[in-house]
């Protein structure tokens, strides 16, 4: 598990408690290019077009939990093969597995801030895209006590 939390620069966690987060799920090579600022999505999903400020991370393995969440910058199509933050390799391994399509929504991020708790699996994971408030994913510790409460 990630020991982000507790190191002496990881980002503040000062969210607004009212802002909308979505969260998403993230295999290990998606996470890592969320470290490196940036989620691509794509263009069909409908978190491309949902309006939120927030992404948090479900992270399949090796903790199946959210551990993160980061604060959206910017949104930025790009075509597969046109200038952005995703060359060749990325499109293989972030999208041709999961679509056929040649444009994607990149979510732009800033620093991924730990959770001071994690919000644990008890149950099948998260799939497609879940909504909440900062304040519920801070207050759920598993979930199925997130999915009560996001909408």
């Amino acid at each position: 598990m990630d020991l982000d939390r507790f190191a002496a620069d990881a980002p503040v966690d000062d969210a607004p408690g009212d802002a909308r987060v979505c969260v998403v799920a993230t295999q290990a090579e998606t996470f890592e290019r969320c470290r490196a600022g940036y989620y691509p999505s794509p263009r069909s999903y409908d978190r491309t077009r949902a309006d939120f400020e927030y992404m948090a991370f479900y992270r399949t393995a090796p903790v199946s939990a959210i551990t993160h969440y980061a604060r959206v910058t910017d949104r930025t199509e790009q075509v597969r093969g046109g200038p952005g933050p995703m060359d060749e390799a990325d499109w293989a391994a972030l999208i041709d597995p999961f679509s056929e399509e040649r444009v994607v929504v990149v979510f732009e991020l800033g620093p991924l801030v730990p959770l001071t708790q994690p919000v644990e699996n008890d149950a099948n994971g998260v799939r497609g895209a879940w909504y909440c408030t900062v304040d519920e994913l801070r207050a759920a510790s598993t979930l199925s006590a997130l999915s009560k409460r996001g909408k």
